[in-house]
């Protein structure tokens, strides 16, 4: 069987042989957008020039046609994350879109006075600020869960919190700073045990790990398009089909109606229930391109080997220099993604990004939307170099070389 290289995968992605300020572009700052494959730019400049009809609705084929890609992904997303059944795929325009829809609509059908959700501190704000904004309107108790200093979720700490008044546990299955990939599947047979519900925010984690809901069991996954290689303004929310035919409608309007009339309005069935007005129809198929990467990605045994190279080298590069200080330090390299955040002794993490920047190296600095993780560790913020399949260890070679001629010139 012929393998794939990373050379053959970078022929995929177009944006990878731009140059920035007359150097190669070197792109590690895919923790934040994957870059696009041609397949999937392919299809929606396809959809866009020849599909452009509104799905559901209309009779005539090219609504037909719509209407047929933008359905058969959502088979697609069923069977790539595992679930028991279509109706359980709702499709959103993000992660962020898809925690809001659930802590809104299980807030209003589960939570009340009193009730208790709790959060990891190493959450993306996606996953803190909607749940604060329902408690707030529902008089309920939000409540943070700590990891160590190494990044891993103190099991023994969320064991203790958890009580009859907790209503759900949020917690991202990667997360973006730290990159360690935290044992939802522990987690979530923790709180079954104990009576209460899990989203799991996927949005790294999806990626780097890919996900099975049923073995996993999680009540609530969240990912988005944008961060597995498809188009932007893409998202999914799998939801356990007894608690999705429990929670009310998000937003109100069309397709996620049945009847509507002034003396009462009735919903549509799962999912359309949850997709009201008209929907990201030309972007929402190339989540099937991108889920056949994703695949490949993880399956193809010289791609997974030659990823695991890289990620380590850079794992072992950081941690051996001693001004730097990595988040996220794994126990096991297995439980470390490649995406690597750290400051260094001495050196602001903006002036850092900037001058890797001049050097044609994008990564990202700053608080990376997890302020809580940030304050915990004591820091104003992190640079992180996130890594993709498509990066080599020629990258990770001069991103290492360019880190200490910059920290020089910033000594």
């Amino acid at each position: 069987m012929n393998y794939m290289k990373v050379e053959d995968i970078r022929k995929m992605f177009p944006a990878l042989e731009a140059s920035v300020y007359g150097k190669k572009l070197v792109y590690f700052d895919n923790a934040a957008t994957a870059q696009r494959t041609d397949r999937v730019m392919s299809l929606l400049g396809d959809l866009s020039a020849y599909h452009n009809a509104n799905i559901h609705r209309a009779v005539h084929k090219l609504a037909g046609d719509a209407t047929q890609e933008y359905e058969d992904t959502r088979d697609a997303v069923k069977e790539f994350l595992g679930a028991g059944s279509r109706e359980e795929i709702v499709f959103t325009s993000g992660t962020t879109a898809s925690i809001n829809l659930v802590a809104f609509c299980f807030g209003e059908a589960f939570v009340h006075e009193g009730d208790e959700i709790l959060v990891c501190e190493a959450e993306h704000h996606s996953n803190i600020v909607p749940w604060q904004l329902m408690c707030q309107r529902k008089k309920a108790v939000l409540k943070s869960f700590p990891v160590d200093e190494d990044g891993y979720v103190r099991m023994d700490v969320l064991e203790s919190m958890i009580s009859s008044r907790t209503k759900l546990v949020a917690i991202a299955q990667i997360s973006n700073v730290l990159g360690i990939v935290n044992p939802v599947k522990e987690i979530v047979s923790l709180c079954h045990s104990k009576g209460c519900k899990v989203l799991v925010d996927g949005a790294q984690g999806v990626v780097h790990a890919g996900m099975n809901v049923r073995d996993t069991d999680c009540d609530f996954y969240a990912f988005s398009g944008h961060k597995l290689y498809a188009a932007t303004g893409t998202g999914v929310l799998y939801g356990k089909k007894e608690l999705l035919e429990q929670m009310p409608p998000y937003m109100g309007g069309g397709e996620m109606i049945a009847t509507v009339s002034f003396a009462e309005t009735t919903f549509a069935p799962l999912p359309e229930k949850f997709e009201a007005g008209t929907q990201n129809f030309n972007a929402v198929p190339t989540l099937r391109p991108a889920m056949e990467f994703a695949r490949l990605a993880a399956t193809d045994p010289e791609i997974v080997a030659y990823g695991k190279s890289v990620k380590d080298y850079l794992l072992n590069a950081l941690l051996s220099n001693d001004r730097i200080r990595l988040y996220g330090v794994p126990h096991r390299t297995e439980d470390k993604v490649p995406v690597f955040s750290f400051t260094m002794k001495g050196v602001h993490h903006e002036d850092l990004a900037l001058i890797l920047d001049k050097m044609g190296i994008a990564v990202r600095s700053g608080q990376m939307c997890a302020e809580p993780i940030m304050d915990r560790f004591g820091v104003t913020g992190m640079l992180r170099a996130s890594v993709a399949p498509y990066n080599t260890m020629e990258e990770a070679e001069y991103f290492i070389k360019s880190l200490e001629k910059a920290a020089a010139m910033l000594a």
